[in-house]
């Protein structure tokens, strides 16, 4: 009895937390540390770039599903694979840089933490190729919209701030892929109960973004 009324708590701690997420969607989409300025310096861009992937509710609820997916992979793979994403925000904010053109972005990447939220809910289990391609598609999506950030940057801050948000996604991922694996390791249970609550919230997160990218 007691295992379930702490069971419960923990759901509903984190719907709380979820729900609260949620609230603060719409203030987070500015995905700006700056206020809507450009960085002017290495420490500003280095900043910027640590925080977008992180205030950006939207790229956060995708980091999480992320590590999620990479965890279902074996050995070398499950911290590779991952990698593939990060370069490929590399390569989206290049091309925004090079004054490419990626239509509704915003609602393209709302598209991104549904699907995989999805595939991390329903506890799929795709090959590391799959994997790679899917963080491939959806990294060079969150790298185009990174990328409006940096627009007329010099290239001191542009650098930095591809260093940092470079960092800071994969640095998200692996340690949640570590978290992980403790958590399985003491509680095979527990780990299924943070793996569906966190798609969910994921879910939920893409769900709000892809509503607010259509008003």
């Amino acid at each position: 009895m007691s295992k379930e009324i702490a069971k419960t708590n923990i759901q509903r701690h984190t719907l709380g937390a979820g729900l609260a997420m949620l609230l603060l969607a719409p203030v987070a989409n500015a995905h700006h540390m700056m206020g809507g300025r450009v960085p002017e310096t290495f420490t500003e861009g280095l900043l910027s770039g640590l925080a977008h992937p992180v205030i950006g509710l939207d790229h956060f609820a995708f980091l999480l599903v992320a590590v999620l997916l990479s965890f279902t992979l074996r050995g070398v793979a499950r911290y590779a694979v991952p990698v593939a994403f990060v370069m490929a925000t590399l390569a989206g904010t290049v091309f925004h840089l090079g004054e490419g053109d990626i239509p509704f972005v915003e609602t393209l990447v709302s598209l991104t933490v549904l699907f995989a939220g999805l595939l991390a809910y329903t506890r799929k289990s795709p090959s590391a190729l799959f994997l790679s391609g899917l963080f491939m598609v959806a990294g060079v999506l969150h790298g185009y919209a990174y990328g409006e950030s940096i627009v007329g940057a010099e290239n001191t801050p542009l650098f930095a701030y591809l260093i940092g948000f470079s960092l800071i996604q994969y640095a998200v991922i692996a340690g949640g892929i570590r978290g992980m694996e403790l958590i399985a390791r003491r509680s095979d249970a527990l780990r299924v109960l943070t793996s569906r609550l966190a798609s969910g919230v994921a879910l939920l997160s893409g769900g709000v973004f892809l509503t607010l990218s259509l008003i």
